[in-house]
């Protein structure tokens, strides 16, 4: 299977998630939007995984992505 990642902050991984990927030999892709990284295509992937951060819904002005 392969599976993305979309990654807000640096500090907010996949952790142990990453164990789990790699013990069933899934592919892990990922975009970090903090270095404002592009999406793949939807083709390229079949789950997804999108991390979170200290962002609120109202500070979207001051928050890419």
């Amino acid at each position: 299977m392969k599976i993305h990642c979309i990654q807000h902050v640096e500090f907010e991984t996949l952790g142990t998630i990453v164990e789990w990927i790699e013990k069933r030999k899934h592919s892990l892709s990922t975009t970090h939007l903090y270095e404002n990284q592009n999406f793949p295509s939807l083709d390229n992937f079949d789950l997804l995984i999108i991390m979170g951060g200290p962002m609120n819904i109202y500070e979207y002005e001051n928050t890419p992505g």
